[in-house]
């Protein structure tokens, strides 16, 4: 469940866990309305477990990546000074970015040679040094900007919002954050990814100008009025739905006139209620026969189940990049179709425009995989 920076205390029927976000006790199968109250202020304790477990690093990491993070140390003691020592190497050492860096699970290879990557990539390299350092770190997922509906008067995140940042542990401040990304990309932080890659597009710096005018005519004059009456009424439309209880069948029935004017409307008031009932039932039925299932992650978990039976299974906190990476270790005959299948699954998801027959061929993967491991 996703709440702003950050939630005080659960809402009914998950937790508050460790690290300051929200865990439903049940699966979440249908669409949920909830309320959450945020607090800017994190605190500044940290306790000795935690400490212990933010400054963990594998003892793979090469020579020459502690010799960064440890430069950075030896020319400055303050925590903070060693932070933007750190965004300042990202931000003058000629790393950009890109959804499609290519294949790589070195952490030197990235930092010294080749350079590219998305805030994944930027993310852990950035927790890693950090760590490296001696400052607690943590990586964190959620959702970066957004599209503002000046119509419905509501703000609507999608997927392709999803973004990878950073916390840091300061004496004085407790769990900070830091997005490196900015520092490789400042306009990544600034508006949503299809904005991002739009203006990046036209400015030449990366490839496919169809995608770019595709996106642009979607955010066109009558085009973007007409997407913005469609969400609007679906807002609303499951607002309504969602929040169907007792105290709005009131206000609905006070403002009819009819709460106020005695039982002999009780059975006007029965009669509402049940066509209130059959107009949700009947429109649930629709909603579930129109809507279809994200067959994109769909096609991913069931990709996830198979490599779970060859004894890889996948952690629930475990992004899809790092998951390939541990997967094609433990299978190293099954490497590249992991990596291929990890790859093309991160296209799909967050790229605003995939190409063509992406999808077909990334089931087909999907399919094969499996098929192809008993042979």
């Amino acid at each position: 469940m996703f709440a702003l920076d950050r939630p005080i205390k659960a809402v009914p029927g998950a937790i508050l866990a460790r690290g300051d976000y929200l865990w439903n006790l049940q699966p979440i199968r249908k669409s949920r309305r909830y309320d959450v109250v945020s607090s800017e202020f994190s605190g500044n304790e940290i306790t000795a477990k935690e400490r212990a477990e933010a400054l963990e690093v594998p003892a793979s990491i090469s020579p020459a990546v502690r010799k960064l993070a440890q430069s950075w140390t030896v020319q400055n003691r303050d925590s903070r000074a060693v932070v933007n020592s750190a965004l300042q190497f990202f931000r003058t050492q000629g790393f950009s970015y890109s959804l499609t860096p290519g294949e790589y699970d070195d952490l030197e290879e990235f930092l010294f040679r080749r350079r590219v990557g998305f805030c994944e990539h930027y993310a852990a390299s950035f927790a890693t040094l950090m760590r490296l350092a001696g400052i607690p770190a943590r990586v964190v997922v959620g959702y970066l900007g957004g599209e503002y509906n000046d119509l419905g008067h509501f703000v609507l995140v999608r997927q392709a919002d999803t973004h990878a940042w950073c916390e840091v542990w300061l004496p004085e401040n407790g769990w900070t954050r830091v997005d490196p990304t900015s520092a490789v990309a400042p306009g990544r932080a600034s508006f949503d990814l299809t904005s991002f890659l739009e203006a990046r597009v036209g400015s030449g710096q990366m490839g496919s100008r169809r995608n770019a005018l595709i996106a642009r005519l979607l955010r066109s004059g009558v085009s973007t009025h007409v997407r913005f009456i469609w969400q609007t009424l679906s807002y609303e439309w499951d607002t309504r739905l969602l929040a169907f209880d007792a105290d709005v069948q009131d206000v609905l029935l006070t403002s009819m006139g009819i709460a106020t004017r005695g039982p002999g409307f009780l059975v006007v008031e029965i009669l509402l209620v049940a066509f209130a009932l059959l107009a949700i039932y009947f429109a649930s039925m629709q909603l579930r026969t129109r809507s279809r299932v994200d067959r994109v992650k769909a096609l991913y978990e069931y990709f996830c189940r198979k490599i779970a039976r060859l004894g890889v299974p996948r952690d629930p906190c475990e992004g899809p990049l790092d998951f390939a990476r541990r997967a094609a270790q433990s299978l190293p005959n099954e490497s590249n179709r992991i990596r291929q299948i990890a790859d093309t699954y991160i296209l799909l998801r967050y790229a605003p425009q995939p190409a063509s027959g992406m999808l077909d061929r990334f089931a087909k993967e999907v399919n094969a995989f499996g098929a192809r491991t008993r042979h």
